[in-house]
Order: structure tokens, then C-alpha cells, then sequence
């Protein structure tokens, strides 16, 4: 089969994202991966995150330009790129695009086909809306950051990974992708409203369903998938790691009782009654040997155990080694591109976007020859 060699399935997309922190680089940073020309507009000073740029890897695959949107002429600039583009994402706070001058009116007015992706934590209305928030309050209000850790004590926090990302970043994407693939049908752009607390709730759909059948209960550690089950959690050894069991068909439960070493308590799976002797002797076993071990016991078996290993351990675990999960770009030890494509493959193509790097090559490639004026452009990847 042909294949497009390092660039994927939305080269010829362009984007222009307005700088900010968190979901929105991260969303952004994925449809640059996918191979669209992202162009992040970036404000002089930066954004004040605690990174050094060079290694802020979700600016990877895009370029950068500085536009200072409170002079007299930034929105225009940000304005001449708007109509050049498919997509545009931002992630202020509601009505600040719209002061910038740089707000879906005023795009649309330019580019009327134009997906406008808004991200924000609380969304564009509703009470707390022009509120300030982080990813723990926003998934602390959907029900989700409680359903998380152990009973009786307090939630255990998921990094951003949850609200940012999961709720925020992702579904920003496929709210924009959807979008732009109804612009192309019917020629008219729209407005995406990706917040926060609309997605990480939307994640918890099949939980609700389960709570109103009966089927889940509203606490911590009492249900099937939340540590409440005594082989469906995680479990810590002789060296003070830890291994992780999901062994919940009947099948991979009595494999992984036998190979635990614990087979008389093979027809403990359903028995309620039981599960703490169950936990307790699940927790025993698992003490008496290190993490390694219980990973070549397990090695090569349909059990539905993994050792739980730290970002520095794995890229190198055999199967995503093999799989390349991992890759190294600039010394940057980092996620690989996901998903994969049959006929227009992925990859890092460029390191972190640096602040302005690239206005020279963007104001050519796009057109767009104001972005030059009162600019020393820097030197960067074209």
C-alpha cells in the first residue's frame, strides 16, 4: 500500500493556535502530530509555564510566530492567518477573544468556514464560566475526581491527565475535526464549545449507566473497577513496587490464582462474603516476592497482571520497545505519535516550536508578509 512518508492524515490542514497552557498546546499538539501546519501564535514574554521551551514536547511538529494581540495591529495579523486557515483554537477565558478582536465573530467574518475551538474548563456559559479553575476543580464538581482512591481516605489526585487531557484536549479535537469535516460538506464553519466538565463527565457515561441500573455504588472502593475488587487493583512487593491485576473473566482468574499460588481460593471470585481473605491473601502472596519476579511469573500468561512501572521505566519494557511507543527527537525521550495510520504514517517530524522561531517561513508559506513588520525573525525549522 502507498503511504505518505511522514506526514499523515491531515497534511494540507492548517491551524492557528492562540498560545496558552494545558488542553489547549495538548490538543493542538495532536493535530500537528496528525500532520497538520500548526501555527501557534505565540505573545512576547511567553505564557509564564514552568518549562523550558526546548522541552515543552506538545509544542513538537508545529511552527511558532509572535503576535502581540493588545497592540494596535496584533488581531490583524492573527486575523490574516485566520483566513488562511481551516481550524483555529484557543483556551482564554469566555469574552477575551472577543476584546482581542480576534473572537468567532470577528474570524468568521474573514473566514466563514472557519472551526473556532473554544477550551476551557468551565465552557462559554453558566455560572461559573468566567470563573478561574484548574483540571482537580473542574473534575472535582463532575463526580469523577471522587470515584478515584482509597475508602476512607481522600481522592487520589490523577495528575491532568483526567480533566485537561482526557476531558479536555481530546474531545476539543474531535469536536474540531467533526466540525471542519462539516465545513467541507456544507461550506460554513461553526464554533466549538469543548469544556472541561462536559468531558470529563461524558467519560463517566457507561458509570452513570451502571449507577442507575443498580450495578455501582457512589463510593470509593466499593465497585468492580474503582480497588473495590480484590483482583482488580494493585498490589505491592518485597521491594516496595508494585503490580497491577485485572484478572476479571472467570478464565483469567483462575490462572491467576494458580500461578498467585493461592488456589484454594479459586471459588472466591463471586463470593462477596469473602473478598477481604481474598484481598489479604492476594496482598501476602504478592509481598513475598519483588516486582521483577512476579513479572516473570506472569510472563507469557493470559492472567491480566503487569508490573507497575515509572515513566523513566517504560520505553524500555519489551512491548512498547517493540512497538516504538516510545521515541527519542533531540535527545527528548517521548510519546510517539497515536494512533497509527496504514497509509499516511506519523512521527515527530520537529522538535518543540520555539517563540518566533519560524515567522519568516510562516509569513511566506501563508502569505502572510505583515507578520515580518517590526519582527527580528529568529532562524528556526522550516
Amino acid at each position: 500500500m502507498a503511504t505518505t512518508p511522514r506526514q499523515g492524515p491531515l497534511t494540507g490542514v492548517r491551524v492557528v493556535e492562540l498560545a496558552g497552557i494545558g488542553p489547549g498546546p495538548f490538543a493542538a499538539m495532536l493535530l500537528a502530530d496528525l500532520g497538520a501546519d500548526v501555527v501557534r501564535v505565540d505573545r512576547p514574554g511567553g505564557v509564564g509555564l514552568a518549562i523550558n521551551p526546548v522541552y515543552d514536547v506538545t509544542n513538537r511538529n508545529k511552527r511558532s510566530v509572535i503576535v502581540d494581540l493588545k497592540s494596535a495591529d496584533g488581531h490583524a495579523r492573527v486575523l490574516d492567518l485566520v483566513e488562511r486557515a481551516d481550524i483555529l483554537i484557543e483556551g482564554y477565558r469566555p469574552g477575551v477573544a472577543e476584546r482581542l478582536g480576534v473572537g468567532p465573530e470577528a474570524c468568521h467574518a474573514r473566514n466563514p468556514a472557519l472551526v473556532y475551538g473554544r477550551m476551557t474548563g468551565w465552557g462559554q456559559d453558566g455560572p461559573l464560566a468566567h470563573r478561574a479553575g484548574h483540571d482537580i476543580a473542574y473534575i472535582a464538581l463532575t463526580g469523577t475526581l471522587g470515584m478515584i482512591g482509597e475508602p476512607g481516605r481522600p481522592p487520589a489526585v490523577p495528575a491532568n491527565l483526567l480533566g485537561d487531557y482526557a476531558g479536555g484536549s481530546l474531545y476539543l479535537v474531535v469536536g474540531v475535526l467533526a466540525a471542519l469535516h462539516h465545513a467541507r460538506v456544507h461550506g460554513t464553519g461553526q464554533v466549538v464549545d469543548a469544556a472541561i466538565v462536559d468531558g470529563t463527565s461524558h467519560l463517566a457515561a457507561m458509570i452513570h449507566g451502571m449507577l442507575a441500573a443498580g450495578g455501582w455504588q457512589d463510593r470509593r472502593g466499593a465497585n468492580l473497577l474503582d480497588g473495590g475488587c480484590p483482583y482488580y487493583g494493585t498490589y505491592e512487593t518485597s521491594d516496595g513496587k508494585y503490580m497491577a491485576v485485572g484478572s476479571l473473566e472467570p478464565q483469567f482468574y483462575d490462572e491467576f490464582v494458580t500461578l498467585l499460588g493461592i488456589p484454594e481460593h479459586a471459588d472466591a471470585r463471586k463470593d462477596w462474603v469473602r473478598w477481604g481473605e481474598l484481598r489479604e491473601a492476594v496482598a501476602a502472596r504478592f509481598r513475598s516476592r519483588t516486582r521483577d519476579e512476579w513479572t516473570a511469573v506472569f510472563d507469557g500468561s493470559d492472567a491480566c497482571v503487569a508490573p507497575v512501572l515509572t515513566l523513566h521505566e517504560a520505553p524500555d519494557h519489551p512491548h512498547l520497545a517493540a512497538r516504538g511507543t516510545f521515541t527519542d527527537h533531540g535527545g527528548i525521550t517521548q510519546p510517539a505519535p497515536a494512533p497509527r495510520f496504514s497509509a499516511t504514517p506519523t512521527a515527530v517530524r520537529t522538535g518543540p516550536a520555539q517563540p518566533g522561531a519560524d515567522t519568516a517561513g510562516v509569513a511566506r508559506d501563508w502569505d502572510v508578509p505583515d507578520l515580518l513588520k517590526d519582527q527580528e525573525p529568529m532562524k528556526g525549522p522550516e
